[in-house]
Formats: C-alpha cells, structure tokens, sequence
C-alpha cells in the first residue's frame, strides 16, 4: 500500500487543470454501446475508473483508444460480445459500472451478465432501482450464485418509472436502456444534475429523442438505430471545488484551469459566503481567501442538483474546522457520508456528529439512526498525524487536511484518489505542496 508523506502548514499556489468529469466519462464510454458505430470523446481524464471501464469495453469486444496526452478517447464497438461473469467481475472490482452496461447489452445482444456490485462505503445505494427498472421495460432478472443474468428474448418496451428519490444511477439507468426501447418512456422523479443533461446532449446527439420538463419529469421516445457520437465532456466540478476548498484551508492560491462557473454556481455562493474569493474567466477560476482572511462559520445542507452536491461537502468541512465559531453541516443524500470527520478529529478539528437533522430540511435518515449532521466549532489548528484513506472524497479531503496541518502526515491507501482525480500528485507538487510518496 503506497504512503504519501505530507508536510503540511504551507499555503497551496499555482495553477492545476481538470478535465471531464468522473460523474459523466465512464457513463458516455457506456453509452458508446447503444450504436455499432465508432464514437469519440475528448477532454477525457487519465482517472482509474476510465481504466475499469475501458477493460470492461475491451471485455464486451469494444475496441478503445486512449490518448492520454490530448485525452481523447475512440471507442469502436462494431463488434459487440458477450462476456463472462467471472472476468467482468475481475475487471469491474468494487466499480457500479456494470450495471449501466446492462441496457445497452440488452439492445445490442439480447441479454447481460453482471456480478455483484460494491462502491465507496459512503451507504448503501442498493441496486434494486436499477433492476427493477429493468424489469419495467420488460427485461427478465435472474440472481444466480456468481452474479445477475439480465434478458430481454422480446427486446425492451417503453415503460413509466417513477423513482422515490432523484437517484443519479437510476436517471442513468433509464437513459441508457430507454433510448432504443419501443414507445415512450415516462421517467418522474429523474435526477438532473449536469452530468446527466451532458448524457442527455450525448444520447441526442446519437439520434435519441429526450425532452426534460422542468418538474423533474423526462420523456423518451424510443427508436430503431443510434450512431456514434463527438462529444466533449463538461469539467469535473467535483475536482475543481476540492482544490477551491484546499485553497481556503491552507490560506493558498490556486487557478482551476478549465473549472466552469455555470456548473458551480451553488458552491461558488457558499465558498464565498465561507470567506472565500474567487476570479472568473472564460477558462478558468481563480481561488483564494477573501481579503479579510478569517473564515467564517455557516450553516450548510447537501441536496441534489441543483442544491449544495454531497461531493462538495467533505472537503469544505475541511475548510470549516478553521471557521470562527460554529458551523452545522446536514447531509441528505448519502447517509454515511462523516466517517472521515474521525481523521479529522485525530488532528486537532472539533467536530461532533449527530443522527438528528440539524437543518431545515426533513430527509430520508431522520428517523433512521445514521450520524448525518455535523457541528464544527473553529478555529483549530490542526496538526500532522497517519491518515488512512476510507474513500475517494473523503480521502481527498484527508490529503487537504494533512497539507493544511502543521508537521508531517502519513496519509496510506492514496491509490484510491486515482480513482477520481487525475495526475493528482503531479498537480500538488505544480501547487507547491511538500509531498513524498513512498510504495
């Protein structure tokens, strides 16, 4: 397991770029199954979940090409094929993507295998939407032993789904399986975050008839054929806030080349209202603290697009632990979203959670015993310590902490961040952070 040894307490300066987002590339890769025609994506990250997708591709019989240094991928998927469970649960590791694969499969030949699926351990987005909204256009599920056999021997029929909760997944999931299913699909409750209208802008430009209302309600009208596509894909908006927030916490500098303000909108509203100041330009976004320089408490709560997003939120608790007085977090989407707030704690951050929601809104895990809301009380200064990473968003914001933090941290399990942040080490050391990995 590699370590990276951080000496930390120095103010982060330079400038970084990011490209398209984790949330929106794996997804369009998939998409590229629904036509036997090749299709070309660009701005595409050198992430691991583009390497897992593109293995599970390659399974499928999809010919990709990755140009790393211009970060354009070619997917030709003329020759599509089945593949077994054994490898693509080989390949997949704990990645969700499998489950997406399964629409386009069920167009293109008839029927799907997947193993069981895992994912970060933030709660447990369990897979019944999806399957169920399989079974809605007429798929047929079968649990086996090693994994789900998915089939549609009549091919899929347009269908109404209505989704409790604006599942990111299940909008996707729809998307991909409604475009070439017969008659018209009714989707209520979808979720419309900028990554899937980017889906959305890939999907039409293929030939797919989709309209968004603007009550959450997306209609689909099927068709017989797709073609492939060109397409760029939007900034990570993830990334770009995880550097603005490291920016805050150390007291640093940082331009985000290729950020966009209109997908940022409601982080940029609330970095500033953090005591955060930030340049925007055509192809960038510049952050800072504000001229002040103290940090201001507040009352925040995560909700889908397009309230404050939950990746948003672990690294601005980071940013919070240095605020004057007390800031209240309340997390609405993912209920297990404060284990990392532990690490937190070890340096020095007083920050105490709670199962109750703290906040105006009633959500999902009131009643249900998860520690989902949280008090920060600041400022604190922080200090080194060893850090184990326990996720991809919390990781990066234990790599925040751990270079805000005076002396040295160990922060262990880092190869985890290469799942969503590209080149990430080389841009801390663009960003002047004393940083040494070790294997």
């Amino acid at each position: 397991m590699s370590v990276l040894q951080v000496n930390g307490g120095r103010p982060l300066q330079g400038e970084i770029t990011v490209r398209g987002a984790k949330n929106l590339v794996p997804k369009a890769m998939v998409a590229s199954l629904l036509s036997p025609e090749q299709s070309q994506l660009a701005s595409v990250p050198d992430i691991r979940d583009v390497e897992v997708v593109t293995k599970l591709l390659n399974l499928h019989g999809v010919e990709v090409d990755f140009d790393k240094t211009e970060g354009v991928l070619t997917m030709n998927p003329v020759k599509v094929a089945a593949a077994s469970v054994q490898d693509v649960d080989r390949h997949a590791g704990s990645s969700r993507i499998p489950i997406l694969l399964c629409g386009p499969l069920l167009h293109r030949l008839g029927e799907a295998i997947i193993p069981n699926l895992g994912g970060c351990n933030i709660g447990g987005r369990p897979i019944d939407f999806h399957l169920n909204t399989l079974r809605a256009f007429g798929a047929e599920v079968d649990k086996l032993p090693n994994g789900i056999h998915i089939s549609a021997p009549n091919g899929l029929e347009g269908t109404k789904v209505e989704l409790p909760y604006p599942s990111v997944g299940a909008t996707e999931q729809t998307l991909l399986t409604a475009v070439r299913a017969r008659g018209i699909t009714e989707l209520r409750g979808a979720a419309v975050e900028p990554e899937i209208m980017d889906l959305v802008a890939i999907l039409q430009k293929m030939g797919a008839i989709i309209s968004v209302d603007t009550d959450r309600v997306i209609r689909i009208e099927g068709v017989d054929e797709l073609h492939g596509f060109t397409h760029t894909a939007l900034p990570d908006r993830i990334e770009a806030a995880s550097w603005a927030s490291a920016a805050l916490v150390t007291g640093g500098d940082i331009t985000v080349k290729g950020a966009r303000q209109a997908d940022m909108m409601t982080f940029l509203n609330t970095f500033r209202k953090v005591g955060g100041d930030f340049d925007i330009t055509e192809d960038s976004i510049r952050f800072r603290r504000g001229t002040q320089g103290d940090l201001k408490s507040i009352v925040l709560e995560t909700n889908v697009h397009p309230g404050f997003m939950t990746d948003w939120q672990q690294p601005l608790v980071v940013a919070l632990t240095q605020a004057q007085g007390l800031s209240i977090v309340h997390e609405t989407v993912y209920e297990n979203r404060f284990g990392f707030t532990e690490a937190l704690r070890r340096m020095g951050a007083h920050i105490q959670v709670y199962r109750e929601c703290l906040g105006g809104l009633r959500c999902r895990f009131g009643a249900r015993n998860f520690y989902h809301s949280a008090v920060i009380s600041g400022p604190t200064p922080l200090h080194g310590t060893d850090i184990e990473v326990p996720d991809l968003r919390g990781g990066f914001s234990h790599l925040i902490a751990a270079l805000a933090a005076q002396g040295v941290s160990n922060v262990s399990g880092v190869d985890i961040i290469n799942r969503g942040y590209e080149n990430f080490m080389n841009k801390l050391t663009a960003l002047d952070a004393q940083v040494e990995l070790h294997s």
